[in-house]
């Protein structure tokens, strides 16, 4: 039977790891790469253009990291499937992304034929994960309690990584198109809910919760 053809995209912030992965999907002749970013803001706003079918991310990506990309895609593209494609396999990590929506995990360590695994399967909407995800972390994922992280609103976890990479509320506001007030009540909040009362706390937080890659 014919694979069913897909439309991939690929988010990484390494020139050579996208140019590599897309490379291998396009050696299969039902797989076709419709676009690349090197950012999570980037890589949301060209999967709104292209709809892809799968969208194949880096955790630590900038901007928008893995997680809230993960997140901001399947509210808007219900539909796609989300492949996390990384060095990381921390449980914790794992968990959130599994939470989120992505139904992909493969290592950038794997062989080869686990990155083609896991887009085969997600292509007939069939979940996939490398050897990083045991059976007894799958079980986990079924009843484990929230990571603290998930306190924070979707917006709040935005401007949160955007301050940890140095951005300046003015830039904030127009990378999300919110006011600077805005911005300074999200941050608030996010400082509120966290117990946190300077930037290198919530930079440190940023850090240890994976917001931001160290």
């Amino acid at each position: 039977m014919t694979a069913p053809s897909r439309r991939v995209i690929l988010a990484d912030d390494h020139n050579v790891v996208r140019r590599g992965v897309r490379t291998l999907l396009e050696a299969r002749p039902n797989l076709y790469v419709v676009a690349e970013a090197s950012n999570g803001r980037d890589a949301l706003e060209l999967a709104r253009v292209n709809k892809p079918d799968i969208a194949v991310i880096d955790y630590s990506l900038p901007e928008l990291n893995g997680l809230d990309l993960t997140i901001a895609l399947k509210r808007e593209l219900p539909r796609i499937e989300v492949l996390i494609y990384t060095m990381y396999d921390r449980e914790d990590l794992v968990l959130n992304v599994l939470r989120a929506g992505a139904r992909g995990y493969v290592l950038k360590s794997d062989p080869e034929s686990d990155l083609l695994g896991a887009v085969d399967a997600l292509s007939v909407h069939r979940p996939y994960f490398s050897g990083a995800i045991s059976e007894t972390l799958l079980e986990r994922f079924l009843d484990a309690s929230p990571n603290p992280s998930t306190t924070l609103t979707h917006r709040e976890r935005e401007v949160v990584q955007l301050i940890a990479e140095g951005k300046i509320n003015k830039e904030i506001s127009r990378v999300l198109n919110i006011s600077v007030k805005t911005v300074e009540t999200h941050r608030a909040s996010a400082m509120h809910k966290l117990k946190l009362r300077t930037t290198a706390e919530l930079v440190r937080y940023a850090v240890r919760n994976n917001i931001i890659e160290a």
